[in-house]
């Protein structure tokens, strides 16, 4: 897999982890199959009695659908957004008062809190 394809597998997969309920049950299981699976388009329409071609179009489609969630909802950024705030707010925290355990076991809640997003 080259390094372009690799990128577009974890965009699409992280767009799918964020917006996938959005999308149709055909949608999210070709998706699923493509990415998620590694299906070939061949195996994908071979199982659901259709062309590769149709396959492919939706695929493609459901791409550009996800993009556009992203665009206007923005929920992976602000994620990533928040993801680094409290990396910094951990490591500040850890420098200037080690000894608080209050506000570590607060910092860790929020750690917890930011990743089951």
């Amino acid at each position: 897999m080259t390094k372009m394809s690799f990128e577009l597998n974890e965009r699409i997969n992280m767009l799918y982890e964020f917006y996938g309920e959005l999308l149709t049950k055909k949608q999210a299981t070709y998706l699923d199959l493509y990415y998620g699976e590694d299906y070939s388009l061949g195996e994908i329409a071979e199982q659901f009695e259709v062309s590769r071609q149709a396959v492919y179009d939706n695929i493609k489609r459901t791409e550009k659908i996800l993009v556009q969630y992203e665009e206007k909802l923005q929920l992976i950024a602000h994620f990533q957004e928040e993801l680094t705030l409290v990396n910094q707010l951990s490591e500040l925290a850890a420098q200037k008062y080690p000894e608080d355990s209050e506000l570590q076991q607060l910092i860790k809640k929020f750690e917890k809190m930011i990743d089951s997003q």
